[in-house]
């Protein structure tokens, strides 16, 4: 691990995902701000040494991702001083709907259920980069349950949004594979009886995120646009190059 990917994550005990999104280069000589945009998988476990360290680090908002019913399940990030909590369900289909055969390409299939997430989820996710894009609301913490599908989409179109490569992007993705592997390690020793998770549960193929940047490029002419059409204004993209690009 380089200096950079281990400035990256932050470690934790029962968060397994957590990293900070920033340090990537922006595609106008500008470097995309350390310590204003970090994704995670759910924070609800936060507890002892690890809600110390999640104080120490200043975060004034949480975005969760996660479906009513995977709240409602799991509980939410502890209530904290100064701590935000916002709720933004971005609509999408059950995966169980759309199975994957084995053996098939599972960055296809991810891909696929990405774009469908764009399509039915598009309020949803223009209305988390728009709370991304209000200085007031940093630093901010976006999370799902694994932190790698729906909070992969919102950071892939925030990155991508201020100038950040398709590659860099599909790299910072990909760094979830290793952090569901731990977690699956953690679920096993702790939760003997939950059984295995399907792979596209597990896996984070960069190959999954080039393609749906690419597929996304083709109907929207770029992230920027997509996020315009899903209700972002002008004003928002501005804002967001402002505060989160040095």
């Amino acid at each position: 691990m380089d200096a950079t990917e281990d400035k990256r994550r932050i470690p934790f005990t029962a968060l397994f995902n957590f990293r900070d999104v920033g340090g990537y280069p922006a595609g106008d000589g500008r470097t995309v701000r350390w310590g204003r945009l970090y994704r995670s998988d759910s924070p609800h476990r936060l507890d002892g040494a690890d809600r110390d360290a999640f104080v120490a680090l200043g975060v004034r908002t949480v975005i969760d991702l996660r479906r009513p019913a995977e709240v409602a399940r799991d509980g939410r990030v502890p209530e904290l001083p100064g701590l935000a909590y916002r709720h933004i369900h971005p609509e999408h289909a059950e995966w169980a709907e759309a199975q994957y055969a084995p053996g098939s390409s599972l960055a296809r299939f991810l891909a696929d259920r990405y774009a469908d997430l764009a399509g039915t989820g598009a309020a949803g996710l223009a209305e988390a980069v728009g709370l991304i894009a209000d200085s007031a609301a940093e630093p901010v913490v976006v999370h799902c349950v694994a932190g790698k599908d729906r909070t992969g989409i919102v950071c892939a179109l925030t990155l991508s949004a201020l100038g950040v490569s398709d590659a860099d992007i599909a790299a910072d993705y990909a760094l979830s594979t290793e952090a569901s592997q731990r977690f699956s390690a953690w679920v096993a020793a702790t939760l003997p009886d939950a059984g295995e998770p399907p792979a596209y549960y597990l896996a984070s193929p960069a190959e999954a995120m080039t393609l749906f940047l690419a597929e996304l490029r083709e109907g929207h002419g770029s992230a920027e646009g997509y996020l315009r059409h899903a209700g972002v204004t002008d004003a928002q993209l501005a804002a967001l190059r402002a505060h989160l690009l040095e």
